[in-house]
């Protein structure tokens, strides 16, 4: 299956992509044995992908990473880059590629230090591959000095070194950064395209798809796990019904408190799941002692107190995006009365919920809708300048009562 196959409804990209990976393996084979480049050659050293969430940002640019590497044979009787089956596609695409770094936080920042080491491996010579590639998903995480230390390394780069850089609008990253990228823009695929896609690569049943993706607005990742797991159904059910509940002071700060209580309880799973299993390695790997008592070695206390302090960052993060979802899906239900109210011609995304979302559109106007998609955008801008969530999302609560 050719890398390009789960990118979806980025045709104008995916052409791109692949004429540049035409002319790189065209680099790479002249200077290797003596013949001449391409007179004008679409490759470059660094590029940006923007585009919304969900959009496929990460997935062009592990393809277009993945072609870099191609090494099937076909390449030289005029097949194109990236066959998918290789050895270079395939363990590029699993995440097992020597001479590929995919990098993606489950923190809210990337500090100095780890782009300092992402920029010394950068430097490097491939050593089984064709280029030295960095995946960057989360560039818009960047700090400001992280920013410039990965300044240096754009502006000077190594020979057969490539960096893919992925961020959600040019404004995202730095502007000196993004000056020495090539951009490509990609927008969100169709409904039709993504409901396509989890049938096919996923195996999900056809209506199912088609309602999961249409109740993502075209959101890859979500409209997968919408179709597949339980829990985020019932936990999108749930924020579906908070329109329903802000019709007095105590409806809303009951309904702000059980939407934290519910990214708080995420983001507790999800440590569950990894922090006592990340623990664990680092205690063996330091010589703890048997069990999870073990005696520690001395000097080994400030390696734990790391490790603590990355784990409730990352819970943080967790939470935040857990509300930032919600938000999202609260948007999207307003975005669907506002539709109704204006007579629309635009798709309701959140059919299954259409009673309720008639009976919201009725209570009020176009102006009331308006101002309470202002609220829930002020409560996604508050959580950004990290004000106490549930400060937030009361507030935002209380606005929808208003509106």
């Amino acid at each position: 299956m050719p890398v390009w196959d789960d990118l979806v409804g980025q045709e104008r990209v995916q052409t791109q992509l692949a004429a540049a990976a035409r002319d790189a393996d065209a680099l790479v084979t002249a200077t290797s044995d003596g013949t001449p480049p391409p007179p004008s050659s679409k490759m470059t050293h660094a590029w940006l992908f923007t585009g919304p969430p969900g959009s496929g940002r990460a997935t062009a640019a592990r393809a277009f990473a993945a072609a870099l590497q191609c090494v099937s044979p076909d390449r030289a009787l005029g097949g194109e880059p990236g066959c998918g089956f290789c050895d270079g596609c395939h363990t590029t695409m699993v995440g097992t590629h020597a001479d590929v770094e995919i990098v993606r936080t489950d923190l809210l920042s990337i500090g100095v230090k780890e782009t300092r080491d992402l920029v010394r491996r950068a430097q490097l010579s491939p050593a089984v591959g064709r280029w030295q590639v960095i995946v960057l998903e989360d560039a818009d995480r960047l700090t400001e000095g992280a920013g410039n230390v990965l300044l240096k390394a754009v502006e000077e780069p190594a020979p057969r070194t490539v960096w893919l850089l992925c961020a959600p609008s040019l404004e995202d990253v730095l502007p000196t950064i993004r000056s020495r990228c090539r951009h490509l823009t990609l927008g969100t695929p169709s409904v039709e395209a993504v409901a396509d896609l989890l049938v096919r690569r996923d195996g999900i049943e056809p209506a199912a798809a088609a309602n999961a993706a249409r109740a993502t607005q075209g959101h890859i990742d979500r409209a997968r796990r919408l179709a597949t797991d339980e829990s985020a159904r019932t936990r999108r059910a749930t924020v579906l019904k908070l329109p329903l509940r802000v019709d007095d002071v105590g409806g809303c700060l009951k309904a702000a408190q059980e939407l934290v209580d519910a990214a708080g309880e995420d983001a507790k799973q999800m440590a569950e799941e990894v922090d006592a299993k990340e623990t664990e390695e680092l205690r063996a790997a330091l010589g703890a002692g048997a069990g999870a008592g073990g005696r520690m070695p001395r000097g080994t206390a400030g390696v734990m107190k790391e490790l603590e302090d990355r784990q409730k960052r990352r819970r943080t993060r967790t939470q935040r995006d857990s509300l930032d979802l919600a938000l999202t899906e609260l948007t999207g239900f307003y975005r669907d009365v506002l539709a109704l109210q204006l007579g629309s011609n635009l798709a309701i995304a959140n059919e299954d919920v259409r009673p309720d979302l008639d009976r919201v559109a009725r209570a009020g106007g176009p102006e009331r809708t308006l101002r309470r998609i202002e609220a829930i955008i002020a409560c996604r801008q508050a959580l950004d300048r990290n004000v106490a969530p549930l400060l937030a999302v009361e507030a935002m609560t209380m606005a929808l009562r208003a509106g």
